[in-house]
């Protein structure tokens, strides 16, 4: 029972930490970052971009909030193997005065002290036809 319950307060420890990210990213806070993220985090964004190392993503952070305001940011799913886990989530923004959405897919690799080490994402097209 005890594996049982380590397994259940491990998922949960690292969905708060997917939230808490959402979330810093909503109120525009940089503060939780260095607590999200190991200092060798390296974080590939869906199109194209990649950083490497905490100072990467604090700069990335805060240029992006200058331009940007995150609208939704919507957990759908979670996926949770070992120290890894997936997440389905959607995604709005304005960005320069545009509007946009989209569907997406995050996979994360914690280390043990439960910080995000590796962060890929990837995006779909959040209107999908019938064909």
């Amino acid at each position: 029972a005890s594996r049982k319950n380590e397994q259940r307060r491990n998922k949960k420890q690292k969905e708060d930490v997917i939230k808490n990210y959402n979330q810093s990213w909503l109120d525009k806070n940089i503060e939780p970052l260095e607590n999200i993220f190991s200092d060798d985090i390296i974080y590939s964004e869906c199109y194209g971009p990649e950083y490497h190392g905490l100072p990467q993503i604090l700069k990335w952070f805060s240029d992006w909030n200058i331009k940007g305001t995150v609208l939704k940011w919507e957990i759908k799913k979670f996926i949770h193997q070992g120290l890894f886990t997936v997440v389905e989530w959607y995604f709005e923004c304005d960005y320069n005065n545009e509007i946009s959405g989209f569907d997406g897919v995050s996979i994360i690799e914690f280390n043990k002290n439960m910080k995000i080490i590796n962060l890929k994402e990837f995006q779909s097209k959040s209107e999908h036809d019938y064909p």
